[in-house]
């Protein structure tokens, strides 16, 4: 049963996740933590990370929900959830927009869909920041790396560094 509820579960979540999965990862965090009970948030804490560190696709976090509920079945099951209902529907949206004849209309609908991707990435990170940043020096952190990311060309890993580095200093 619980296998069931995991696929119905993460199918329906798999058609709003539109931008990917970090993009609605407080949504993410509600279902499988609060709603479904499925992991803690220490748990769910470790597997985002370990999917970030990860090479491949940020669906990671769901397979290893998945895992989490019932081992490689359930990693399975998590991942065909998450992939098989947006994979049809953007495969006949795909088809429906590029047999539109008006290249305005076309351009319109993608400026739409990346805005709308990248408004739910900057909204999933806003409300993760607001969970995790405990004081005034981490909500510094938080502003000075996306601004950061935003006005320069450092590379991430920087960032990650200091960072880093101002936990092992305990300032953060």
């Amino acid at each position: 049963m619980i296998l069931l509820s995991l696929f119905l579960t993460l199918s329906a979540f798999s058609l709003i996740a539109f931008g990917g999965v970090n993009a609605l990862l407080p949504t993410l965090f509600a279902i499988a933590v609060e709603q479904q009970r499925w992991i803690d948030a220490d748990t769910f804490a470790h597997y985002f990370a370990i999917a970030q560190a990860a090479p491949g696709p940020n669906l990671m976090t769901v397979t290893l929900i998945g895992w989490h509920v019932n081992g490689v079945v359930g990693a399975l099951i998590a991942t065909l959830a998450i992939c098989w209902p947006s994979s049809i529907l953007i495969f006949w949206l795909q088809r429906l927009i590029s047999a539109m004849r008006h290249e305005r209309a076309r351009q319109t609908i993608q400026f739409a869909a990346a805005a709308l991707a990248v408004g739910l990435i900057l909204a999933s990170a806003w409300q993760i920041a607001l969970q995790i940043n405990t004081n005034w020096v981490a909500y510094a952190l938080t502003l000075g790396a996306a601004f950061i990311a935003t006005a320069t060309r450092w590379h991430p890993m920087y960032l990650i560094l200091i960072g880093a580095g101002l936990g092992l200093l305990g300032v953060i």
